[in-house]
């Protein structure tokens, strides 16, 4: 299934494809260990977690030295992927159930993802500044920009000013309605032709 990968990201260097590969074995290992990702889709993982964590980069590509919190990160995404397309952005997982962040440390270990820190904290308890907070649907987002929000850093480096990059699914109508002036919604089908990602989304909510 790497080939579902190169499909949509041809220019990975030799080092981002071998990284890319492992995740399949990998995940596969530690999910018998830890239950990280549903059974049913262990088998589609680059589709259904590695592509959709890609998404992101189908709207920002981070500048060398950004710094992204991803908050709920449950088994790695869509931090992992990302800091594999993004070698020079620093990424830092959280999660507040423990196991999964063993599994998390245990995956950025095994592929020399010197970029990578992994905590198991509540979002609500940390105080350090990043310039983007991204999350695969955790809560609504009024809820999840409360916990988040004190984290954005005012200065942006980057093309788009520092927020939320949020990947969700379904009708999202009622939940963006506090931020509608300034929210952008990005549809995943747009980018990938896959079955999968004809009702994803992705939300960018600059703070």
């Amino acid at each position: 299934m790497m080939e579902l990968i190169l499909k949509y990201f041809p220019g990975l260097t030799p080092e981002q494809r071998e990284k890319m590969a492992l995740l399949q074995p990998l995940y596969h290992e530690w999910n018998a260990r830890i239950n990280v990702i549903s059974r049913k889709d262990i088998d589609s993982l680059y589709e259904k977690h590695v592509l959709h964590s890609l998404a992101i980069a189908r709207i920002i590509q981070f500048r060398p030295g950004t710094r992204v919190l991803d908050v709920g990160t449950g088994g790695g995404f869509p931090g992992i992927p990302l800091a594999i397309l993004f070698p020079e952005t620093t990424f830092h997982l959280v999660d507040s159930i423990g196991k999964k962040i063993k599994v998390v440390q245990a995956v950025a270990d095994a592929l020399q993802l010197k970029n990578v820190t992994a905590w198991q904290v509540r979002a609500e308890q940390l105080k350090e500044p990043y310039d983007f907070v991204v999350s695969r649907a955790v809560t609504a987002l009024p809820e999840f920009t409360g916990w988040i929000r004190k984290n954005i850093s005012p200065v942006s480096q980057n093309a788009l000013p520092n927020g939320i990059l949020y990947l969700k699914g379904g009708d999202l109508t009622e939940e963006i309605k506090p931020f509608r002036k300034q929210i952008s919604v990005f549809d995943l089908r747009d980018y990938f032709e896959e079955e999968f990602f004809e009702t994803k989304k992705l939300v960018y909510l600059p703070l």
